[in-house]
This record gives C-alpha cells, sequence and structure tokens, in this order.
C-alpha cells in the first residue's frame, strides 16, 4: 500500500539502529522485493544510519512506500543536524573517509540507489534521499525535470496523516494548496484528501475561489485548515488565500 505519509524512524544513537533496520526491512518485505533488493536495502540503511552515527551524533530517518511511473519502490530520506560534508564531490568516492574506516558509505548509497540526491551545508546538516524500485526503471535520456512534493509525518502513534500538499502548473500558473485536517488520525486524513480531491478538480485560477470550491467539498468531513497560492507566470506574482 502507498501512503502518502513518511513514517519516523529515531536513529538518535546505536541503541535504536536493530529496531530501525528491522522496520525498513519488514516495510521492503511487504512491497514485494526480490531477495537481492532486500538485501540492497539493508546496505543502504545500515550505511545511513552508520553515517548519522559517525558524522552527524545521530538523526532520523523518514521511509514509505512509493508508486513512481507505474513502479513499487520505497523511498528513504535521511536527516541530521550535524556539521556537513566538507568535499562533497571527494566523499562521494568509495575509500573516502574522515573516520578512518572503509569509507563506503555515500558511494555505496548512490550505487545501490535508483535514485539518489544529497543536500548538505557546512555547519548546518545534510539530508540524503535514495529511492529503490523492485523493477529496473527505465533509462530516461532527457535530463530530470523539477520536482515539487510534499513531506507530511503522522503524528507519534498514528499511521495516516492529516496533513497534505498538491500542486497543479500550467502556462499561465502554478497553483499550489496546502491543507491541515482538524486534529489527527484516518479522519484528519480523510478530510485533507477530500479537499485535495476537489482542488485537483477545480477549474478556477483566483486563489479566493479555490477555496470557495473546497469549502463546497469538504462538508461531510470533520473540516480542515487550508491555504490556496497561485503563482501568475505572466505577471510574476503570487496571490494567497487561507482559511484558518
Amino acid at each position: 500500500m502507498v501512503n502518502a505519509a513518511h513514517f519516523r524512524l529515531n536513529a538518535a544513537d546505536r541503541s535504536y539502529f536493530a529496531i530501525l533496520k528491522k522496520e525498513v526491512h519488514a516495510l521492503a518485505v511487504a512491497a514485494q522485493f526480490s531477495a537481492r533488493r532486500l538485501g540492497e536495502i539493508d546496505i543502504i540503511v545500515a550505511e545511513m544510519v552508520s553515517n548519522l552515527a559517525k558524522h552527524a551524533g545521530g538523526g532520523e530517518l523518514f521511509v514509505k512506500l512509493i508508486e513512481e511511473k507505474g513502479l513499487q519502490g520505497i523511498e528513504i530520506i535521511s536527516i541530521d543536524s550535524g556539521p556537513g560534508i566538507g568535499d562533497l564531490r571527494a566523499m562521494m568516492q568509495d575509500g573516502a573517509t574522515t573516520k578512518n574506516t572503509l569509507g563506503q558509505g555515500l558511494g555505496a548509497i548512490r550505487r545501490l540507489s535508483h535514485h539518489f540526491q544529497v543536500y548538505t551545508q557546512k555547519g548546518w546538516g545534510t539530508i540524503l534521499l535514495c529511492r529503490i524500485f523492485t523493477k529496473e526503471p527505465p533509462v530516461v535520456k532527457e535530463p530530470e525535470k523539477e520536482e515539487i512534493r510534499s513531506f507530511v509525518v503522522p503524528k507519534p502513534g498514528e499511521v495516516e496523516c492529516g496533513d497534505g500538499f498538491y500542486y497543479k502548473k500550467s502556462k499561465e500558473h502554478i497553483r499550489l494548496f496546502l491543507g491541515d485536517g482538524l486534529g489527527h488520525g484516518k479522519e484528519a486524513s480523510i478530510a485533507v484528501q477530500k479537499a485535495i480531491e476537489a482542488f485537483k478538480l477545480c477549474p478556477e485560477t483566483d486563489a479566493v475561489e479555490i477555496l470557495r470550491f473546497i469549502h463546497l467539498s469538504v462538508k461531510r468531513t470533520r473540516g480542515l485548515v487550508g491555504t490556496v497560492a497561485v503563482f501568475h507566470i505572466a505577471e510574476q506574482k503570487w496571490k494567497v488565500c487561507g482559511v484558518g
């Protein structure tokens, strides 16, 4: 089952690592990865948490199942507030290390992932993102386009998240919607997903009218607060309207 929300896994210290690895492995098994791919995902997670322990003093992993162009997969994001990576290009090479270890961390993660990105700033921290699919994705020759995605995490103890995001782009406008269902859990998630469905269908380009359209569509839910932002490309101006 593909879930819009990520699961948060605490990697604050080594005592969490065994449980964390089992959680990710179980999710990958549920997605029906092959034994070889499961082994590769285990290596990726092991390298991620090892990097967090050695270089950042801990951090967090965020994991969810994904579907992209008809392919099932898993997305794993590592976030820390450590010292950052000084020479990222050098550290991407196998054998590069600052801790007298084998230096297979970032290179192994990139090599075993179908999609890999890293963002780092000295004194701020590092974010790693990797996606692995159950089957080999097709080779795409054209350059990757920019992506706008949401990053939502359920409240501790909940499986479903009441936060939501969606965007639409045309030649004339970029339209964004952010919603927060009242409360937490399943009913909050239902409210925000109904709002997103309405936003997808709404033909309006005025932020106020879009919110009005969404309001009429969520009356039978517990309700939500939300914001619509519309960027008018020709005018180079944002127009924003929010409720709540």
